[in-house]
């Protein structure tokens, strides 16, 4: 035995764990310390226990493995957390029965806080819509709070994979197809969650998933394989990981996929390689829901025991429900299969976070009901839920200036599937509550009109049924009034995990409604809602207004109201391109120019090109419309040659020019003219959300340092290269209003 295990037994062997109990938050030494001394006195089995993880009884997120001895297991000290166990009451008795076991080791409770605990807010792709980094700390933020004082320890959030195809229907939980934006938003829910660190009461460990590369699946198909370089690995799919890293994000959850034909859980060049090698990650790797026990039906391990063997030497500390490791790993090490250290780090790591959170101080310090209550009643929450909601709204048409309406505006009808549903705002990866109250557009506009207006509703159709019985009464109600606003879309399970849709068109005959209302002659203001860009054609080409709500929790229809009245000014732009049609799929702004590019969209002869379609999409990535109007002038860079060690200085100016106050999001790209590797046309570096009144200007500032000009050279090393760079200024990707260039030289 070394002197430092010595010490650290003797360490263990004076302090009980009821002095444990009554310290305060240790310093990251002490930690360690107490993580030697506890290592010292468990049994293997008690070992490979932290790293097993249950479901609790109430509710679930995958296929459930029979195990009528769970809380007994938790009793032997052969279980490290629960998943699916909430509430102050709920999550100190299952901690009591921890309590029961020998060495009295707490245990960790996860929950799948996606979008908001009690408070919901809007899905994460929504919230990047907003391209507001302090509302989605905000988000995060009540989030965690709330969830922290109901007894959860964690969050399985936030998603971070780039999603470049919209069939894929966990592009909800993301933040689209950009990987600076999506490595700006990590870092801002990462932050939101952890709040000033863990162990601070309102705040929960960040679980950054799903690493790596999940968005990539082949044909958008959910769980489907992936197979790419390591040039787009590297470039694409791992910045925002690191990015969350960085941050401080707490564990990591591995993914379903397999890469390159390895499957993630199993993946030594991920996890072992790349995350804990190259990044040197401290936090843990917990496994996706049975992601362990499933690569034998990958074909990549013979058995659950093989399965056990492949996942703790690739880096997989916790096992999410497979049993894989409780019922194998033991016998793994006695028959020395399996090195006994790669268990002891495994440990470590998840005996370090429980740690870092108090839970050896009190085990039951984030299991306080009174402080529940006040906490999941606070009004502030739903406050910060319509912010964010307003903010996450685009607008996507607006002729003539149709909006905002006029709050004495005489007759309304309002028409559509979803104007009166209020559990569709909910969104997919919400968190289910018996007395839900979620406010629906018709709700939201009761509560905005004045008392001279008069709202007419009528459903029109269902979302996917055929039936058009409904359409006489949309009609005479259309003729009515003197708007239309209709609510079409998705319902709130069409998008999400395991919700991968090979038809993304507005679902059923709703758009076949849109055009019997249109026929009317009335002015139409068409809402979308749903989890994914959706294709809508015809409504885009005839509908007087269009706004994207996506689906945006519990304050929704306040917040649409909000927007359709002018109580708020939208500013949210698209964190992913609209196709025309499915089979542009997967489109991106940022893509390679090709060696026979489009240049003249009438010359497509030998081109890179749809002989049927436009290679653009029908809205483009960063594509938003406001009530107001924005110039962009007086573009000058500090410099028009630079070396290695310089940044260039970019500098423009932002005016508001129409007559309402409101926020722009200005939009920097570049593109490297001549590289050693082919270079996209153009990429996302910088941007500001700059609010404006009327008339009122700012000189904007940004600054190109060598990290935004490099990218991975033919040899995979991290370089900028001498040559020709152009900047690119413009209020979305596909509406540049500044050019201007600069040379790197050596």
């Amino acid at each position: 035995m070394s002197i430092k295990n010595l010490l650290a037994l003797i360490f263990f062997a004076a302090f009980s764990y009821h002095t444990f109990a009554q310290e305060t938050k240790c310093s990251p030494a002490e930690i360690e310390s107490k993580i030697d001394a506890l290592i010292l006195q468990m049994t293997l089995e008690e070992k490979i226990g932290q790293l097993n993880q249950y479901t609790g009884d109430r509710l679930a997120t995958g296929p459930v493995m029979a195990n009528g001895s769970k809380y007994q297991d938790i009793k032997d000290g052969k279980v490290g957390s629960m998943l699916n166990v909430r509430g102050a009451k709920d999550t100190r008795d299952v901690q009591a029965i921890a309590m029961q076991s020998r060495l009295k080791i707490p245990l960790l409770f996860g929950l799948d806080v996606i979008h908001g605990y009690r408070t919901t807010f809007p899905i994460p792709l929504a919230e990047a819509a907003s391209w507001d980094m302090d509302a989605i700390t905000l988000s995060a933020r009540t989030a965690a709070a709330e969830s922290a004082a109901s007894g959860i320890h964690w969050t399985f959030a936030p998603m971070v994979d780039v999603s470049r195809d919209a069939r894929w229907g966990r592009v909800m939980e993301g933040a689209g197809e950009d990987t600076y934006l999506g490595s700006r938003i990590a870092v801002a829910r990462v932050k939101g969650f952890q709040g000033k660190g863990l162990g601070s009461l309102d705040a929960v460990m960040a679980c950054v998933k799903h690493f790596a590369a999940y968005g990539a699946g082949v044909a958008g198909r959910e769980y489907n394989t992936v197979d790419m370089s390591d040039r787009l690995l590297w470039e694409v799919y791992l910045p925002p990981f690191k990015a969350a890293a960085d941050a401080g994000a707490a564990t990591f959850m591995n993914s379903f996929n397999e890469l390159n034909g390895i499957p993630a859980t199993g993946n030594v060049y991920l996890q072992r390689d790349i995350l804990k090698g190259k990044w040197n990650y401290q936090g843990f790797v917990v496994s996706d829901w049975g992601s362990i026990g499933e690569m034998v039906a990958h074909g990549f391990a013979k058995n659950k025991a093989d399965a056990a063997r492949l996942a703790i030497t690739a880096g997989s500390d916790m096992d999410m429900e497979s049993h894989s490791y409780i019922d194998n790993l033991c016998n793994l090490v006695n028959d020395k299969v399996v090195s006994v250290d790669l268990i002891n780090d495994a440990v470590r790591r998840v005996l370090r976070k429980k740690f870092e959170l108090g839970l050896f101080d009190d085990p039951y310090r984030f299991s306080d009901p009174a402080r529940e209550e006040k906490v999941l009643n606070d009004p502030a929450n739903k406050k910060a839920a319509r912010e964010v909601a307003e903010k996450s709204i685009v607008l996507l048409k607006n002729d003539k200036q149709l909006l905002p309406l006029s709050k004495t505006t005489g007759t309304i009808a309002v028409i559509g599937p979803l104007a009166k549903s209020s559990s569709d705002m909910k969104g997919f990866w919400s968190v289910q509550w018996d007395n839900d109250h979620l406010v629906s557009l018709y709700e939201g506009l009761e509560n905005k009109v004045s008392k001279q207006t008069k709202l007419i509703y009528a459903k029109g159709c269902g979302i996917t049924e055929p039936s058009e019985a409904g359409f006489e009464e949309a009609i005479n109600a259309a003729k009515s009034a003197d708007v239309v606003v209709m609510a079409v879309g998705e319902s709130f399970d069409m998008s999400g995990e395991a919700k991968s849709r090979s038809n993304i068109h507005l679902p059923g005959i709703q758009e076949k409604l849109i055009k019997a209302i249109k026929g009317t002659g009335k002015p139409v203001v068409v809402l979308v809602m749903g989890g994914r860009p959706l294709i809508f054609n015809w409504t885009a080409d005839h509908a007087n207004a269009i706004l994207y709500t996506w689906w945006l929790g519990s304050e929704a229809g306040n917040a649409m109201a909000d927007v359709l009245f002018g109580d708020y000014n939208p500013s949210g732009k698209l964190p992913m391109s609209f196709p025309r049609a499915e089979g542009q799929l997967p489109i991106y702004y940022n893509q390679k120019s090709t060696g026979r590019p489009v240049i003249d969209a009438k010359d497509i002869v030998y081109k890179s090109a749809y002989i049927d379609l436009p290679n653009t999409p029908r809205y483009a990535f960063g594509y938003g419309l406001s009530y107001s109007s924005f110039s962009l002038t007086d573009l000058k860079l500090s410099e028009t040659k630079i070396t290695q060690n310089q940044d260039v200085t970019v500098t423009c100016t932002l005016k508001n020019t129409g007559k309402y106050a409101g926020a722009q999001v200005v939009q920097l790209y570049l593109r490297d003219m001549v590289a050693s590797v082919t270079r996209p046309i153009k990429e996302l570096k910088d941007f500001q959300k700059v609010f404006l009144k009327p008339g009122e200007s700012k000189e904007l500032t940004f600054t190109i340092d060598k990290d935004k000009l490099s990218f991975y050279n033919q040899n995979m090393n991290w370089v900028a290269e001498p040559g020709d760079f152009k900047v690119m200024i413009g209020d979305s990707s596909d509406h540049i209003l500044l050019e201007s260039t600069f040379q790197l030289t050596n």
